[in-house]
């Protein structure tokens, strides 16, 4: 059994590298067309379940890529509270060393919120009678791998996650492990 990590393709707001959570900005013409490549990607492989974040940007990614995702709020993106829509420079700007995955955000959630949602998509993906896709957002989908590795979420922090990227975790024996890693 694998589970395959989609993350939605290129928004302006990740292409400009601002946080960008729960503001359901669309895709970009460069990130629909990332999308369109996803299809050849995954074309072929049957699917079992297929679950994504209900925002416009992983929900289009999806069907671009020829998946129709069930809707799952604990797949949404970190709440990036007052963090909402800036860098991580100007965070800085004002809070000089900040860290999301060791600080979290004011008025928003920090790493282990997040690890207690995606834990729930963790058991269903692991009761799927095969093989699972996720469609969802950079920092939630590096918090899934991270509970899959059965490390604290703010292991995330540890693995970069490209815009209209595939991953894919599964086992080796009855080992978690990654089998391929933002392709």
């Amino acid at each position: 059994m694998e589970v395959w990590l989609v993350r939605h393709a290129q928004t302006e707001w990740s292409r400009d590298g601002r946080h960008t959570g729960r503001a359901d900005v669309p895709l970009t013409d460069a990130g629909r067309e990332q999308a369109r490549e996803l299809r050849g990607r995954l074309e072929g492989h049957a699917f079992a379940l297929v679950l994504g974040s209900p925002l416009s940007r992983a929900l289009e990614t999806a069907r671009l890529a020829g998946l129709e995702p069930q809707l799952r709020d604990d797949l949404l993106e970190f709440d990036y509270g007052e963090y909402e829509g800036i860098t991580t420079q100007q965070i800085r700007e004002q809070r000089p060393g900040w860290d999301l995955w060791r600080d979290g955000c004011p008025r928003g959630e920090s790493a282990d919120d997040v690890g207690r949602r995606v834990d729930a998509v963790i058991d269903e993906a692991l009761g799927a009678a095969g093989d699972v896709a996720l469609v969802a957002h950079g920092h939630v989908l590096r918090v899934v791998a991270a509970r899959w590795l059965q490390q604290p979420a703010a292991f995330g922090g540890r693995v970069r996650l490209d815009t209209g990227t595939v991953s894919v975790l599964g086992f080796e024996r009855e080992t978690r492990v990654i089998l391929r890693w933002n392709a």
